[in-house]
């Protein structure tokens, strides 16, 4: 069996997660990664995930700083393919092992650059070990303001910046490998954390309304978190008999109707008129008395009981709240195969996440357990390699994918976005829609300027066709479009496809060789393949939202209505929306995968993702489980941070993040504030002694940040190589990717049209191009593009007004602005 990277050699010179998980999702579809390490072996096995992303590589030990081992470094590269670094500009031109250099030798190169901060702008050089620099930066910390009831930001547990990175490499890879196979060219390209940030950013278009269209936006923007919100009714977290919590996630109405009925609160709540049109369209007073209702009845029974009934009901999206190590037992985790156990010769039995997601005809083979530091180095140096042979070249500017047709079927956030992104590397993406459009267009608010807040973002670059998918006359128009497609994106359960016309075997035989993808909550082999899915099933599962709730989550069991109230807004909160665009980033990679094999195999196939594989590596860094494995950090209950070296701090003016954990960062640090005294303190000599007495060493922190503002600690600070950032900027994470120079000089926010807002920064490339850059279009309206897409079907204008007037057809009308 061939697979899609069965003839890539990969030169790994990184260091750490996001480009690791990057070249390991490769190696488990069959690249040959070669992972160089300085003598003594890469910094970054010091954290306990390394055993996951370090699996199925072969390691070699190289000097780097001289002469000879750069000399057999540069023979390895002339016969790869991939290059990826984790290195600044500086750092790889003085080593030799920059684009410039290594591409010199090999001209089909893909050199893949995955950095803290990017490699321009004035961030670029800062310090970058921990994504939560980048974060804090970024203005994503106040996405978590108020789960701990306090002022200010608060600290993130999901590393979700690394997980994008890595995917956004992993996209980017066989992207300019795709067009290498047009041009005979290789080229850099370039991700980063900062990047990676991009897909979880939700107030970029916002406060540019604001500033646009103030008054406007005053009534109409899309509704907000406050302090004090609870949940939506679908979405309710629950505390069961037995103390343990389960969470909905029924955000549409016939699921939420679907769980009151599992509930057994049928005549309670459909039975009261003053509950009609739950759970959106009814009171306050009427929403919060259903909502103890709920919760009233969770308590009734344990845990196992409630799930045992909610399995039964195929409408519930329903699961427990667990942590990371728990979910290596979920059921449909391991019945999707994607927990896996390796033995390890040191380590013994290590149970990990297996593959990211599920290719049908060519799936992955996870190799071999993580070796040693240099255990290859004899028998990769001594292999014959010979330098690729130079490829016909035909200079060409095209995005990557472009020539490929995707056709999305696909509502609410994860599958639509990705779409997007899609588009953004040149494939040209035509949505199918409902009449009236995808419902998920107005889930906040469907008022006025409002409703095109969210749609905006997610429907970006594409085009538009709303058809009745239910008529026959519809389904005749999805065929016509099937038969010029290359893939089919879509998130429907099973069995929806094909009551609608697009399931794989009808779609198959329409365009054979198609490729068909879909995302579902639970992949497509374990005992909820059935069942449906949305962000917090895989936040509350995959640990996430555990870690963000802090130490102290969940309190004591109570019959207390408010102390459950209380505790349900909390974990709402931690439960914010990053699953997501973490199963975004993982439907881009099984996209360019499945693409990848057919250009290798000539066949398309299924390809599947789920929410929870997709959140389990979001999770990588407590993604496994071996005989001496440290604990996940913890959060503290106020959400400062995980320790007094790696927390957020208020300042005379402002806050900072700061990030100064080794013994040497620490002793640097003490030295730049005048306090080096500090370093030899019996009390804060080692890691262990600084973790014994956190309490004391965070006082002595708190009153040093106190005496100055947070710019100019982040300036001292950072020129004295240590991470320190303001981590408060203006309140939102939009006026940064809007006004910092940072975005500005790695062109991370260009400027798009939309048919209604006009001109306005959208978010930009996870993955940048250098010779074959993508395109980042405007956001579409439901049914924009109906008429000329019908136009190449044949359709003449009297039959589109007929199809028209029968409402197998529509467009959305604009508002005016």
């Amino acid at each position: 069996m061939t697979g899609p990277c069965d003839d890539i050699r990969i030169i790994d010179l990184s260091s750490g997660r996001a480009a690791g998980i990057a070249t390991m999702v490769l190696g488990d579809f069959g690249a040959d990664v070669i992972k160089v390490e300085p003598p003594g072996g890469d910094l970054q096995r010091e954290d306990p995930s390394w055993p996951l992303w370090m699996r199925g590589k072969r390691s070699i030990t190289l000097d780097l700083t001289t002469a000879a081992d750069q000399a057999m470094l540069h023979g390895l590269v002339a016969s790869a393919d991939v290059v990826v670094s984790s290195s600044g500009l500086e750092a790889a031109e003085a080593q030799h092992t920059d684009y410039g250099t290594l591409s010199a030798l090999n001209a089909g190169l893909v050199y893949c650059a995955v950095t803290p901060w990017g490699l321009h702008g004035p961030y670029a050089s800062w310090p970058g070990h921990d994504e939560a620099l980048v974060a804090a930066k970024a203005g994503r910390y106040w996405s978590f303001a108020n789960v701990a009831r306090r002022e200010g930001p608060s600290f993130g547990a999901v590393q979700v910046g690394t997980h994008a990175a890595g995917q956004a490499a992993v996209a980017g890879i066989l992207s300019a490998l795709e067009a290498r196979d047009r041009t005979g060219l290789g080229q850099m390209i370039e991700t980063s954390v900062l990047q990676g940030m991009i897909p979880f950013e939700g107030n970029l278009l916002r406060v540019q309304m604001e500033r646009k269209h103030p008054e406007r936006m005053a009534t109409e923007a899309p509704l907000r978190f406050t302090p004090t919100s609870l949940s939506t009714l679908g979405y309710q977290p629950v505390l069961t008999k037995d103390g343990k919590w389960i969470q909905f996630a029924n955000l549409l109405e016939h699921l939420f109707q679907a769980s009151i009925i599992a509930l057994d609160l049928t005549v309670q709540v459909f039975g009261d008129p003053r509950y009609e049109g739950a759970p959106n369209r009814v009171t306050d007073e009427a929403r919060e008395e259903i909502r103890n209702m709920m919760l009233v009845r969770a308590r009734e029974k344990t845990a196992a009981e409630w799930m045992a009934i909610f399995r039964q009901h195929e409408d519930v999206a329903a699961d427990e709240v667990g942590t990371a190590q728990d979910a290596l037992y979920h059921p449909d985790l391991v019945g999707n195969g994607e927990v896996i156990e390796q033995q390890h010769p040191r380590l013994g039995t290590i149970r990990m996440a297996g593959p990211i997601i599920k290719l049908r005809g060519t799936p992955a083979i996870v190799g071999a357990p993580a070796p040693g530091p240099g255990q290859h180095t004899a028998e990769v140096l001594a292999a014959p390699w010979q330098a690729r042979a130079p490829r016909p070249v035909t200079p060409d500017a095209r995005p990557p994918l472009d020539g490929v047709t995707i056709l999305e079927f696909a509502t609410i956030i994860a599958t639509p976005l990705a779409c997007s992104m899609l588009a953004d590397l040149g494939a040209r993406v035509i949505k199918v829609e409902p009449i009236g459009g995808d419902p998920g267009r107005g889930l906040a608010r469907n008022v006025g300027i409002g409703s095109y807040i969210g749609a905006t973002r997610l429907n970006a670059n594409k085009e538009s066709i709303c058809v009745d998918l239910k008529s026959e006359h519809g389904q005749s128009i999805v065929r016509g479009l099937i038969a010029k497609a290359d893939m089919i994106v879509h998130n429907y359960r099973p069995g929806v496809p094909e009551r609608l016309g697009i399931g794989y075997e009808q779609a198959n035989a329409i365009r054979p060789g198609i490729i068909w993808l879909n995302l579902s909550g639970y992949g497509p082999d374990g005992p909820s393949a059935f069942r449906p899915g949305a962000h917090p099933i895989p936040g509350a599962v995959n640990g996430g939202a555990l870690m963000q709730a802090g130490e102290g989550w969940p309190p004591p069991a109570s019959d207390d209505i408010e102390a459950i109230r209380e505790a349900s807004r909390q974990f709402t909160r931690a439960n914010e929306s990053n699953p997501d665009p973490c199963s975004t980033m993982a439907i881009q990679t099984a996209a360019l995968l499945a693409l990848r094999a057919r250009s290798v195999t000539g066949k398309g196939q299924q390809a599947f993702v789920s929410m929870l594989s997709a959140n389990q590596y979001a999770n990588a860094d407590d993604a496994l489980s071996y005989a001496g494995k440290p604990a996940r950090p913890t959060l503290d209950a106020a959400l400062m941070g995980t320790g007094p070296l790696r927390r957020l701090y208020r300042t005379s003016e402002g806050w900072v993040l700061l990030s100064a954990q080794s013994d040497e960062q620490f002793a640097t640090m003490c030295s730049a504030v005048g306090r080096a005294a500090l370093a030899v303190d019996v009390r804060f000599l080692t890691a262990d002694a600084r973790t014994a007495n956190r309490d004391a060493l965070a006082a002595e922190i708190e009153a040093l940040f106190a005496s100055k503002p947070a710019d100019e600690w982040e300036r001292s600070l950072i020129a004295a190589g240590i991470g320190c950032v303001r981590a408060d900027g203006d309140e939102s994470s939009g006026h940064f990717w809007t006004r910092d120079e940072q975005v500005a000089a790695n062109g991370l926010a260009p400027i798009a049209h939309h048919p209604v807002l006009g001109d306005y920064q959208r978010w930009g490339p996870v993955v940048t191009f250098a010779r074959n850059p993508g395109r980042y279009g405007g956001g579409t309206l439901a049914g924009q593009q109906t008429d000329d897409i019908l136009g190449e079907l044949g359709f003449g204008a009297d039959a589109v007004a007929d199809l028209r007037a029968r409402n197998v057809v529509w467009s959305e009308v604009p508002i005016a602005l």
